[in-house]
């Protein structure tokens, strides 16, 4: 699985327009928590590429980065949590989970465009 790091709060702008071509997942992740390394984990040993060829894949360091998890909550309307999962279509989030709801089998419908 590779990664886009997301560092940069201009980014944002940027992930909303490649949403209305391709399904953006952001995984915001506290480095801190035993929990979202679990759930990272689990998400990155269970990824197929050839299934999720449609989504693209964004790691947020909460801890490093934390204003722009504050942004991605107050742009998309979505309670903060970590470690959480969000799946953002047409600069919208369509789906939002955390801790050990994040599951890789209920990402694959968003993989499809």
């Amino acid at each position: 699985m590779k990664w886009n790091r997301l560092e940069e709060p201009q980014q944002l702008k940027s992930i909303k327009e490649e949403s209305n071509d391709k399904t953006v997942l952001i995984f915001k992740h506290s480095t801190r928590c035993s929990i979202s390394r679990a759930s990272l984990d689990r998400l990155e040993r269970n990824w197929k590429e050839d299934e999720m060829q449609g989504v693209q894949p964004y790691y947020l360091d909460i801890i490093s980065f934390r204003s722009i998890s504050n942004e991605l909550a107050e742009d998309f309307k979505v309670e903060h949590e970590s470690p959480q999962v969000l799946v953002i279509k047409k600069g919208e989030v369509v789906y939002h989970n955390s801790h050990f709801g994040i599951d890789y089998k209920s990402l694959l419908p968003f993989a499809k465009n």
